[in-house]
């Protein structure tokens, strides 16, 4: 009996992983669905072990300050080209810019940069994180916390379109960022909330009015 208390207990923490589905809600984690040129895909996102990112995210979300934005990086890794990650988010818009958030790194969340896993991404120190992030397509170890690392702070998984995020990944790049950068980024044409009540946060989206400008 007591053989069996360890299994069950893992099991038991197993279980919520392994029941994230597109599909339906599971309890600590938040949907939400990137409708991309190149097809849909939804994001789990791990509230319940990091909760300022992924609140984070949700406010970008909420304020549509992600409609409209590109996948606009593929990191592709040299040796297995079918591995790597891409990237999206506001770039430099000062526009869509909320505030730069704590970070939460995998040593304090336990989530890891496995295959199909959304992380915040950043150009200074942790702590400078704000409206830019990435998916993971294989198993990226080093970008988790080790003690001569700070690492990323990752917040939750791919569920659904998969085959989007490797589409995009294949996607021909070239320019800056080490030849990463896209030749034709990927529109985000909406990023919408499928779990709980949108709470905008009533900030100014001045990028909108230059919209109907331009209309």
């Amino acid at each position: 009996m007591r053989r069996l208390i360890p299994a069950l207990a893992l099991l038991l923490i197993a279980t919520p992983i392994a029941a994230q589905r597109a599909d339906r809600a599971t309890p600590g984690w938040v949907r939400v669905k990137l409708e991309t040129a190149d097809g849909p895909i939804v994001l789990a996102l791990d509230r319940r072990h990091a909760p300022a990112t992924t609140d984070n995210f949700l406010k970008y979300v909420d304020d549509g300050r992600f409609d409209g934005v590109s996948f606009y990086r593929t990191a592709r890794n040299r040796k297995a080209p079918q591995f790597g990650f891409i990237q999206s988010g506001i770039r430099t818009d000062a526009r869509r810019f909320l505030d730069m958030i704590p970070h939460e790194s995998t040593k304090k969340t336990g989530i890891r940069h496995l295959d199909m896993t959304i992380s915040m991404a950043r150009k200074g120190p942790p702590g400078s994180a704000n409206g830019n992030f990435f998916i993971t397509v294989g198993a990226q170890p080093s970008m988790d916390w080790t003690p001569a690392n700070p690492g990323y702070a990752a917040f939750g998984r791919v569920v659904g379109g998969q085959a989007t995020v490797k589409r995009i990944l294949a996607e021909k790049t070239g320019g800056g960022m080490n030849g990463t950068l896209m030749l034709k980024p990927v529109r985000v044409d909406r990023a919408i909330r499928l779990d709980g009540t949108p709470r905008p946060t009533g900030r100014p989206r001045p990028w909108l009015i230059e919209q109907r400008r331009d209309g």
